[in-house]
């Protein structure tokens, strides 16, 4: 299909010179003298990128950009100025253009940086349909961070075999999601999946409930009870806060681990199993080890196979991806909803120490709270709405009296980006408020990265 490119310009010769450009290389072009003309063939037409000048009467480019993005939040906008400071182009790139080209330029670089977008817009529109698809396999897994898919990339692997796996992570990161991805990924998935909160159970009834027990081995044993090991025969057992686990515990689980098998409390009968064990922790086992609190052994039994997921505020990219699934799974109870573009860049700024579960449960009781469709910052906690000071702090550079390079400031910048995250690309990206792709391109065209791989 023909990309159509949108010249939205107040100035008509430039329209007639970018117009014949873009229709050379063969592109479709739709032109507007006007912001609100732009923002109508935006709304009706779904260009594939639009072309912006920055400095326009009755709407300018800034205020056009914000509504064009509330109309198309993937749209890429490639900003024009000849009025080009650093805090307009800052601003700019912020509130979501990919780029910009300070007049006047060169016809041959903007067409080079305007195919570079429309082939990051294509993959992005095959990124959407790959996780729409992964999500489909993993279920409530979503996300397309580096991060994430390096925690996909080890359930594919380890799902295959049949290894014990122990899951860390904060509180809400979503163990027990991975550990039924694993499952349901494995040749094991035909067999019974079986959950078992250490820490919600009683350390008396604990061994009761994992191996079971015999008619009267104790008071109120009025009958035999199948544990949750036999019950996992043939499928995958999922022991949740295994740190919370009492020593006396530990040492029967191991010798589970290490014959296959265990008898009913006041039962006599050794029962062989067929179970996978995936054993899940918030807490730091290594130093729970150093103080006694967690048999050696056990966890050199457990941790064959790591798998780490990171917080949530370690894979900010992921955010609006959860943000809209989230919001499916509520549609059914609270209708359809929206999250402003307001909202939403809150939600990238918070730190999230409750993690996915938090995000969840901000979003359901935002979704209580207002009236309309749409979820804005007021429908927010107070500790979300806080960091807003943050989000609308402005950058104080002194522009003298000789001028500046803007291309040089840039490249300043980045590199101080770069130092301040010690080389870690997210990190300088989320400094500077930009995309970790915009950042990498950025860097590119100064040559400072030498190619995307690097971190």
């Amino acid at each position: 299909m023909t990309s159509t490119i949108l010249i939205i310009d107040d100035e008509e010769h430039m329209c007639w010179a970018l117009q014949r450009a873009m229709q050379q290389e063969g592109y479709q072009t739709r032109v507007a003298n006007r912001g609100p003309d732009g923002l109508k063939i935006i709304q009706e037409e779904d260009p594939s990128l639009v072309v912006l000048d920055l400095k326009m009467p009755e709407m300018d480019g800034l205020e056009v950009l914000k509504h064009a993005l509330e109309i198309n939040p993937r749209l890429p906008v490639i900003i024009l100025t000849a009025h080009g400071t650093i805090e307009t182009a800052i601003e700019a790139m912020k509130m979501g253009a990919v780029d910009y080209i300070t007049k006047p330029f060169d016809l041959d670089e903007l067409k080079l940086v305007i195919k570079q977008n429309l082939v990051v817009a294509q993959l992005a529109t095959e990124v959407t349909f790959l996780r729409s698809q992964l999500t489909k396999e993993y279920n409530n897994m979503v996300g397309e961070s580096q991060a994430f898919q390096e925690v996909v990339h080890l359930i594919e692997r380890v799902s295959q075999t049949n290894v014990n796996v122990l899951v860390t992570g904060e509180s809400g990161t979503g163990k027990e999601v991975v550990a039924v991805a694993i499952h349901r990924s494995s040749p094991r998935k035909n067999g019974p999946f079986v959950p078992v909160n250490c820490a919600a159970l009683p350390e008396q009834l604990l061994e009761s409930e994992l191996f079971g027990h015999e008619k009267g081995a104790f008071t109120g044993a009025y009958s035999r009870k199948t544990g949750r090991f036999e019950l996992a025969d043939k499928g995958t057992i999922f022991l949740d806060e295994i740190g919370e686990l009492p020593l006396s515990m530990q040492a029967k689980l191991l010798r589970v681990l290490q014959e296959k098998s265990f008898e009913r409390v006041g039962g006599t009968k050794n029962l062989s199993v067929d179970v996978r064990v995936i054993a899940a922790t918030n807490r730091q086992l290594e130093k729970a080890i150093e103080k006694g609190e967690f048999r050696e052994d056990l966890y050199y039994r457990l941790n064959v196979m790591p798998i780490n997921i990171p917080p949530l505020r370690e894979r900010r990219e992921d955010v609006s991806l959860l943000v809209d699934h989230i919001i499916n799974k509520l549609k059914p109870t609270y209708g359809s909803k929206q999250i402003s573009p307001a909202a939403l860049e809150l939600f990238k700024r918070y730190d999230w120490p409750g993690n996915i579960r938090e995000l969840q449960n901000v979003i359901e009781r935002a979704a209580i709270i207002s009236r309309g469709e749409e979820i804005h910052p007021e429908h927010l906690p107070e500790e979300i709405r806080g960091i807003k000071a943050k989000v609308d702090k402005k950058i104080g550079i002194d522009l003298p009296e000789e001028g500046l390079s803007l291309e040089e400031v840039e490249k300043q910048l980045l590199l101080k980006a770069l130092e301040k995250s010690r080389g870690n690309q997210s990190k300088a990206a989320e400094l500077l408020g930009i995309t970790r792709s915009t950042f990498i391109y950025r860097c590119q065209k100064h040559s400072i990265l030498k190619n995307q791989s690097q971190s």
